[in-house]
């Protein structure tokens, strides 16, 4: 199952998150609160940092560990500012699970964080691999359901009006493709209809060829690329896992509140929910943050992120909007897991957000528990690791039942 298990593709995505802006004319959203971090996005070392970006699914397990609490010393992209005041995760009572079995999974599994916050307070912290509390960890699709989450906080907001919008409305360049008729709610759940391959192993796929593609100028590359797909079936009638249109969304809002996605993020959930560190979000050849991937986050405001679409959001997203994102509203390759709003839904109504490599955010609304995890697994996904993630997943979650 290409989307469980591998968070799809978003890998593909860092691949091309460092295609040439020269070829589309576009440029990054001027806003005075956005800061730009990490390797200069500049004519001179562009060729550079593809080259790095093609290696991130063969770097070695070295590399991992070096890399991915630290991507922004290899590529480009914006500040998220940390709230001025955190909101608390006080210490709870420690989750009966013995040491020696963590210690063992951890190690099995190349976990670098792990934690456990039930009832707002944390019941299990971890750390290893080098990474610190203070350090952040790489997402890759896990992001996804912080964008869509921006979504959310747009309609609150008044930017947008409801997930029922065609998609062209805020996107007019989508205008007379395969878009047409599609909504926001579709573009979210991934049923557009839009024909679309996900594999990254074929060289031909569309999401190893989204790039590369000449660009119209002042036309942003992902849609210079999604506008034109062929329809393939009406819009809702199928779900097709498709990294591309995450970053549709991205150009989606940032084109409805007029800000960088990252300066963004900042005013709605880092700041009002309280996340106690900055994160870093890489930008794409055009200086558009990589709405599918490729948001470096702490573990702790990962584990406040799953907090959040448990509390529902009130304040930060419009009333009801988590109810709606975390249920299913598409079914997919496996029968007992479905999709939301750029959520996977799980059995025993839980739901989470997934990306290669081992990382995770899985909430457990039955226990009022959120479990986040950052990992740096051998291989983009590994079926055998999966399955030992679910079981110990399930473990904890038990454990926490039992107080």
């Amino acid at each position: 199952m290409k989307g469980f298990f591998l968070g799809a593709a978003s890998a593909a995505l860092l691949l091309a998150g460092c295609a040439d802006m020269r070829a589309s004319g576009g440029a990054p959203a001027a806003n005075s609160q956005s800061k730009m971090a990490g390797v200069a996005l500049t004519d001179a070392n562009r060729d550079k940092l593809q080259q790095v970006g093609a290696d991130v699914l063969f770097w070695s397990q070295e590399q991992r560990d070096r890399n991915f609490p630290n991507m922004e010393a290899l590529f480009p992209g914006r500040v998220v500012s940390a709230s001025r005041k955190p909101s608390p995760l006080p210490a709870g009572l420690p989750l009966p699970v013995p040491a020696a079995e963590i210690d063992a999974f951890i190690a099995a599994n190349n976990v670098a964080g792990l934690i456990v916050v039930q009832d707002g307070s944390v019941r299990l912290e971890r750390y290893a691999r080098g990474l610190t509390r203070e350090g952040r960890w790489t997402s890759f699709s896990v992001a996804k359901s912080f964008t869509s989450t921006l979504v959310g906080a747009a309609i609150r907001d008044g930017f947008i009006k409801s997930v029922d919008e065609p998609v062209t409305k805020y996107i007019p360049d989508l205008a007379g493709s395969g878009y047409d008729g599609v909504t926001i709610a579709q573009l979210l759940t991934m049923t557009s209809g839009v024909k679309w391959n996900e594999d990254y192993t074929d060289p031909q796929s569309d999401v190893a060829r989204m790039f590369s593609i000449p660009v119209p100028p002042g036309m942003d590359p992902t849609v210079a690329y999604m506008r034109t797909l062929p329809r393939e079936t009406a819009p809702g009638a199928k779900w097709v896992y498709k990294t591309g249109e995450t970053n549709l969304i991205g150009v989606l809002v940032g084109n409805a509140v007029k800000k960088p996605l990252a300066t963004y993020l900042s005013e709605t959930v880092w700041r009002r929910f309280g996340m106690e560190r900055d994160a870093f979000w890489m930008v794409d050849g055009s200086g558009r943050e990589v709405a599918g991937c490729c948001l470096s986050v702490s573990l702790r405001d990962y584990a406040r992120m799953g907090q959040l679409a448990l509390q529902g959001g009130a304040g930060i997203v419009q009333p009801g909007w988590f109810a709606d994102a975390t249920k299913p509203h598409a079914p997919t390759e496996r029968p007992d897991f479905g999709y939301g709003y750029q959520w996977w839904t799980y059995p025993e109504s839980r739901f989470g957000g997934q990306g290669i490599f081992g990382q995770s955010i899985t909430v457990d609304p039955a226990s009022r528990t959120v479990i986040a995890m950052v990992s740096a697994w051998p291989k983009a996904t590994d079926s055998a690791l999966s399955r030992a993630r679910l079981a110990f997943l399930e473990k904890l979650f038990v454990a926490a039942k039992g107080r």
